[in-house]
């Protein structure tokens, strides 16, 4: 798991676990004060979930683009080993894409993880909110 960290890129991979740690804080935390609250404005609640849920997206996003810097970053060298009369080997190449997907991957989890929480969170709010 560690190796996957850093085979991802730890910039890209440190940006996206603040993301999760971020994204699962904001959701619980609203949660956790709209299902306490006796008297309490269920569509403000619901909405301060869903900004939850936007950073998620915005996880994606970000891995989205570390996927792009990382295939750039691929393309340039294989450019600059073909100037230089090197020999392009495909299993690199395959291995680099591979490498490039793995911040993509992780992104992807977390923003399949914030719309779980989010799910969970906003029945048990409309649940809570209808039996009373």
């Amino acid at each position: 798991m560690k190796s996957l960290f850093y085979q991802g890129g730890p910039q890209f991979m440190s940006a996206l676990t603040i993301l999760l740690v971020l994204t699962t804080a904001w959701i619980i935390y609203h949660f956790v004060v709209a299902y306490s609250l006796k008297q309490a404005n269920k569509e403000t609640h619901l909405r301060k979930l869903g900004y939850g849920k936007t950073i998620g997206l915005f996880a994606l996003v970000t891995g989205l683009m570390g996927q792009m810097v990382g295939l750039y970053s691929m393309f340039d060298a294989i450019e600059q080993a073909a100037l230089n009369g090197e020999e392009i080997i495909p299993a690199l190449v395959f291995g680099g894409i591979r490498v490039t997907m793995i911040v993509t991957f992780y992104g992807i989890l977390i923003y399949l993880f914030s719309l779980l929480l989010w799910f969970v969170a906003s029945v048990m709010i409309e649940k809570k909110f209808k039996q009373q």
